[in-house]
């Protein structure tokens, strides 16, 4: 199947400022990318790079007033649902790949060493393995309420464990916590999410924030906001937390006029 992912946003700027931009496809999705364009109104002359952990960021430098950035993309899915294995055990830290052990350690918002007594009574005698952080995300996913207006960017899972409201980021935030304080492996992913195959309005088409942990000898899937296996996830980046993977930062002030997120399925 063929999936039309984009985005565009337009902001209103008081003076000049320079800005990195996460919008396309991860460096591993390209083989999937069948035709893209990013653009931007006016006309900006723009560089991409990789960062430390291998996503695709684009600079700029915006100038005042009134700038419109804008992403298209055709990607090639199989009509499949995430990968699963209820036999995927956990590791042993000491047997985990190098670049595996970032993953263990508390970062900006996911602060894994304060909720770690929480994790081990809750979690603690919980079948080790891919069924545990299984449990993990059913557990987030029924414990926290889904709501935009009481989302805050400067929540940590500290905060949303406490508070138990937030949005899609917040939801893989404590997940990750979760399993870091458990000693797996956890990391988190954002990027388009199509909402085939699911009644639109539990879960319209948007952009989406999910976790990913390292069990066996791979990375599995795990979206503690929807906990569902689904259909044409495309990643756009991955982190430590949210803090790494912004979709737009911008070094001085820009007023954010309007987004719009496009991910489905093409006809056709």
């Amino acid at each position: 199947m063929r999936i039309g992912i984009g985005c565009e946003f337009v902001f209103d700027l008081p003076l000049t400022a320079h800005a990195v931009v996460l919008v396309e496809p991860h460096p591993t999705e390209a083989s999937r990318v069948v035709e893209s364009a990013f653009s931007t109104d006016p006309d900006l002359t723009t560089t991409v790079y990789s960062d430390q952990f291998g996503n695709r960021c684009r600079r700029m430098t915006l100038p005042e007033g009134r700038v419109r950035i804008s992403y298209a993309a055709d990607v090639d899915a199989e009509r499949v649902v995430d990968d699963a294995d209820d036999g995927a055990p956990e590791r042993n830290p000491a047997d985990l790949p190098d670049d595996a052990l970032v993953y263990l350690l508390p970062s900006r918002y996911c602060q894994s060493d304060q909720i770690a007594q929480f994790a081990l009574d809750q979690f603690g005698r919980v079948r080790w393995g891919w069924g545990r952080v299984h449990e993990i995300s059913r557990w987030v996913h029924e414990a926290v309420k889904f709501d935009y207006m009481a989302a805050s960017p400067l929540a940590t899972s500290t905060d949303i464990l406490a508070c138990r409201t937030g949005v899609c980021r917040d939801f893989a935030h404590l997940g990750i916590s979760l399993c870091r304080a458990l000693n797996i492996p956890a990391r988190y992913v954002f990027g388009y999410l199509p909402d085939i195959d699911v009644p639109v309005a539990d879960s319209p088409m948007d952009f989406c924030g999910w976790m990913e942990a390292y069990l066996g000898d791979r990375w599995y899937t795990f979206d503690p906001r929807n906990h569902q296996r689904r259909i044409g996830r495309v990643v756009i980046a991955r982190g430590r937390d949210a803090a790494d993977v912004a979709m737009v930062t911008t070094f001085g002030s820009a007023n954010l006029v309007s987004m719009t997120v496009r991910a489905e399925a093409l006809v056709g």
